[in-house]
């Protein structure tokens, strides 16, 4: 959520994750169903494409979202407990 400007200020969302990755997410999603209303509308070149570039967002937003899961990961252990 965003909160004073500051993202990720909601207890709910972890550090580690970035406001990126969701975008990222969403745009995967829109290309998903652009596909799906293609190929029922039956487009079926414009819903091929769409998948592939859904499955490509996808596959992106995922190893950045493991990226900032480890380095969220890594830095609570290198920081002082108090």
């Amino acid at each position: 959520m965003v909160d004073g400007g500051r993202v990720g200020s909601d207890n709910s969302i972890p550090k580690s994750v970035n406001a990126e990755d969701f975008f990222m997410f969403g745009w995967a999603l829109a290309f998903l169903i652009v596909a799906l209303v293609a190929g029922v509308l039956g487009f079926g070149g414009i819903a091929i494409i769409s998948i592939e570039i859904a499955k490509i967002i996808f596959v992106v937003a995922l190893i950045l979202f493991l990226i900032s899961v480890v380095v969220g990961f890594a830095r609570r252990g290198s920081t002082p407990m108090p």
